[in-house]
């Protein structure tokens, strides 16, 4: 659907989202005090007022809509820039020389990544197989869903999808899972879930991509949905974003994709669509 309005340039916004940051507190380090960290948190009204502005006051397919085409207007990375991109916006904000692992929860060097064992790699939080979008340039390179983990733990993990229960991880322990499904750390399970609500909002199948979308199902295979949503909802719910999560998501906005995820800046809009 075409735009209601001319967006204000990105620079105008950044600029006014690192102008109204907020003091925050990382629930499990200290926030970070280089320069080149980009604040930990945003005013919900100034972005209202301007980069969700024409999202205000819709519900529903209505509400979904409009943000599809805000956060549309994006710069895209190729799958080799994703790197970089990562020892970025995951850095750890106790030890900038390192990252913070989603899942597994430790702090590892940034230089560690490749396909080694005991090195991270670039999880695909939803599944690239779930819609067999790959490593393709859009959905399969979005960092708003890519993550640092260890290598055998994104194994373990695979392309099940999101549900409770199951047996530890060996190597995460306070993850869990089982034939079928995975379920993530307690302190990264909303971040979970407001990622894979970004990826169903950002591609509708209107960019060459599957229409991707969750159901409250799992063992969805290389079908374009994953689970289960019910779950997810409720994820979204007992763990809201923190400062790590928010920093994360001005810095994609600020240097890399220029876009937002709407559920790290609006959690209850998850509610509002689905």
């Amino acid at each position: 659907m075409p735009r209601l309005r001319t967006p204000a340039p990105r620079t105008a916004l950044a600029a006014l989202a690192a102008g109204l940051a907020l003091t925050c507190v990382a629930t499990t380090a200290p926030a970070a005090t280089s320069e080149s960290s980009a604040p930990a948190n945003r005013s919900a009204t100034a972005l209202d007022d301007t980069y969700y502005q024409d999202a205000l006051g819709k519900t529903g397919p209505a509400l979904k809509d409009a943000l599809h085409t805000i956060i549309s207007d994006q710069s895209k990375l190729s799958y080799s820039q994703v790197w970089d991109a990562l020892k970025d916006t995951d850095e750890d904000p106790a030890d900038s020389s390192n990252v913070v692992l989603l899942y597994a929860g430790r702090s590892q060097s940034k230089s560690s990544n490749g396909g080694d064992v005991d090195d991270w790699n670039r999880e695909h939080v939803w599944a690239k197989s779930h819609g067999d979008f790959g490593t393709a340039t859009g959905p399969g390179t979005d960092i708003h869903h890519l993550r640092p983990e260890d290598v055998s733990v994104n194994s373990v993990r695979g392309n099940k999808d999101f549900d409770n229960g199951g047996s530890p991880v060996g190597e995460a322990p306070e993850n869990t899972t089982d034939s079928d499904s995975f379920e993530p750390r307690d302190a990264v399970k909303g971040d979970v879930a407001r990622m894979i609500f970004y990826m169903a909002v950002r591609y509708q199948g209107d960019d060459g991509f599957a229409d991707l979308e969750p159901n409250d199902r799992v063992d969805n295979g290389s079908q374009p949905y994953i689970g289960r949503l019910s779950v997810l909802k409720q994820w979204n719910e007992q763990d809201p974003p923190d400062a790590f999560e928010q920093r994360r998501n001005q810095v994609i906005f600020d240097r890399y994709q220029h876009n937002r995820n709407p559920f790290i800046d609006h959690p209850e809009w998850a509610e509002a669509i689905w």
